[in-house]
């Protein structure tokens, strides 16, 4: 079962703010009971920040907390990766899963602006936090749910 999953990105001076946040809604319309860009305005926090050189950042944020959402989003994001990603993501599985059960994923913000799942390397992504939620806390039982998710 997921607890949540939290969305994270970061633009840049040198992007276009609406461009990365739309990257963002990409993946938020489609959890579930989303179909607008009004449905997720209140779900999306917006920081104003400043770079380590002191350029402007603005990190957009959300949290997909609902169970019904939560594991549409999730079923969203396995359907539309591609057979070389989902390899990926099965062989670096038990890496990505933390002590805390938290599995950890980076989209590729540029796929997302143009409507397409893609796992990258890349620290310039949309990170992805995915808290797998045991009773009693167990990582082998977290594990099993990260494969029947994502594998």
């Amino acid at each position: 079962m997921i607890h949540y999953i939290d969305l994270r990105v970061i633009s840049h001076s040198t992007e276009d703010f609406s461009r990365v946040r739309k990257a963002l809604d990409f993946f938020l319309l489609n959890s579930a009971g989303k179909k607008e860009e009004s449905d997720i305005d209140d779900a999306v926090e917006i920081i104003d920040a400043e770079g380590h050189y002191g350029n402007p950042i603005r990190i957009f944020s959300a949290q997909v907390s609902r169970k019904q959402d939560s594991k549409a989003l999730a079923l969203f994001i396995r359907q539309n990766m591609s057979d070389e990603d989902v390899e990926l993501l099965r062989s670096e599985m038990p890496d990505r899963l933390d002590d805390e059960q938290v599995f950890y994923m980076r989209f590729d913000k540029q796929a997302a602006f143009e409507g397409r799942v893609k796992l990258t390397s890349s620290s310039d992504a949309i990170a992805a936090r995915v808290k797998i939620a045991t009773y009693p806390k167990n990582r082998l039982k977290a594990g099993g749910i990260v494969e029947e998710l994502f594998g």
